[in-house]
């Protein structure tokens, strides 16, 4: 429950905790100033965030954001197209403009502008089933304390037993926003004179994908475990470049990468890897390249001292659910990476703020 002004209740009915309650155990001292005070606000928010969670997952699940754009904009005409009393659309309805995903104009409601483009069934970048691909998690979140204590560790936790249809159903969900940052990569970076790309750990083959649609002289090769390379396969024939890009079924921590390459991206694996296997990884890229090629390794990373941000810190947090060996790595651990293999170069460009890092490089 959230903190709200003190009240008193209705008689006979126990009160809710609120600042009132918190001040009285919270405060440092008897000496401090009302505007000093402190209280459990911001812990209770912390330890409440689940909620915000639940309800996007609840509209998502329930295709509320759907029904808006199709012109169910008020509450009665949202409860008939999703099948639930007014009054729960009203609550779902109402915790959903707190949290800015709709927009409230008298008795009507709008989508927001990112909720309309991404949240909308039958938009091109349709990503709801990415925003409830991670709920069967939260039971195994809500034992990390137990996690944490756990001395057994897997080099890739629980992917090491990935099948077939694991990865079709992983994919199925993160292919749009793989997809999309495909498109901002091909934005931030020319390989107009490349032509041959390696893509590691490429998974449905995203950036490959769209870097052949983007450069029609560029070749690219997929490299995934065998179980992914199979669904890569039939994304890259579904998008029509299966002339131009491959998938090549091996463990990149341990097979030989193909010669001749001379640009090589890793994507969005970077927290699943302990630092002993990216510094292996980017090494054997490096000896891949050829004279004058490029890596770019977008990631979560952390700032320099590690002291946020937060999103890369919880993908290294993350690691310790699945039971893997993978850490939270910072830029400045990326840089390192970089210049101990041998490029030279060496950058780090922002991605996605806050969430994502592009570090690059080149062979001398």
């Amino acid at each position: 429950m959230a903190a709200s002004a003190p009240r008193t209740p209705p008689s006979g009915l126990p009160r809710r905790p609120g600042l009132s309650d918190s001040r009285s155990t919270c405060d440092e001292g008897p000496t401090m100033t009302q505007a000093d005070r402190l209280d459990t606000t911001r812990l209770q928010a912390l330890a409440l965030a689940y909620q915000q969670s639940a309800a996007l997952m609840a509209a998502v699940e329930l295709d509320v954001f759907t029904a808006i754009s199709r012109g169910a904009t008020t509450i009665p005409a949202v409860a008939k197209a999703i099948a639930v009393t007014p009054r729960n659309a009203e609550r779902l309805m109402t915790a959903l403009t707190a949290m800015t995903l709709l927009a409230k104009t008298g008795d009507t409601y709008a989508n927001a502008p990112d909720v309309e483009r991404f949240l909308v069934k039958g938009s091109p970048r349709y990503a709801g089933p990415w925003i409830t691909f991670t709920k069967p998690r939260w039971d195994r979140w809500g034992k990390l304390s137990e996690a944490l204590k756990a001395t057994a560790e897997k080099v890739l936790g629980d992917y090491e037993g990935f099948t077939v249809e694991d990865a079709r159903r992983y994919h199925a969900a993160t292919n749009s926003i793989g997809m999309g940052a495909g498109r901002r990569f091909c934005r931030q970076v020319d390989l107009s004179s490349r032509r041959k790309l390696l893509d590691l750990g490429g998974g449905s083959g995203a950036y490959s994908i769209v870097a052949a649609q983007t450069w029609p002289r560029l070749e690219a090769i997929v490299l995934d475990l065998p179980p992914v390379v199979v669904v890569a396969r039939e994304y890259i024939a579904q998008h029509g470049v299966g002339d131009r890009v491959s998938a090549m079924a091996g463990d990149f921590t341990k097979s030989d990468f193909p010669a001749g390459v001379d640009v090589v991206v890793m994507a969005s694996n970077l927290p699943q890897y302990s630092p002993d296997l990216i510094q292996l990884v980017v090494s054997k890229a490096f000896a891949a390249l050829v004279p004058g090629g490029e890596m770019h390794l977008v990631g979560e990373m952390l700032n320099d001292d590690r002291s946020g941000p937060l999103n890369p810190a919880l993908w290294g947090l993350n690691e310790a659910v699945f039971g893997s060996t993978g850490v939270a790595h910072s830029e400045a651990d990326v840089r390192r990476y970089f210049a101990t293999a041998g490029f030279v170069g060496v950058t780090v460009n922002e991605f996605i703020p806050g969430i994502l890092s592009r570090v690059t490089g080149r062979k001398p």
